[in-house]
């Protein structure tokens, strides 16, 4: 994982495997969005799989699909997960890029 912190309770990275889960709890990070849509490419795990290994450590964790410029139910859904899920979040998709969209929509 390249985690890029973008604020104290915000860091995106590109797509984690569910048997980075370790890591993820080690750095010190409680609820995780996943941005990416599912299938977008051939290899990447299903949202199901890193929910399921995340949920087994102790993770919250929320599927906010971006496909395209972000839509106003995708920015309400992420709204509601800050204001619900615990901190610090960690963001992802494939490069992190659309995660950190997300959370920039926070200061609109």
């Amino acid at each position: 994982m390249n985690i890029n912190k973008i604020a104290p309770d915000f860091s995106a990275t590109g797509q984690i495997r569910p048997d980075q889960m370790k890591a993820v709890v080690d750095a010190g990070y409680k609820s995780i969005v996943c941005a990416r849509p599912d299938q977008e490419e051939a290899g990447q795990p299903a949202f199901a799989e890193v929910a399921k290994a995340a949920e087994a450590a102790g993770l919250k964790i929320v599927h906010i699909p971006v496909s395209g410029p972000l839509g106003e139910g995708q920015i309400i859904r992420f709204h509601d997960a800050w204001k619900d899920l615990p901190k610090p979040m960690l963001g992802y998709c494939r490069s992190g890029a659309r995660a950190g969209s997300l959370y920039a929509t926070l200061s609109k």
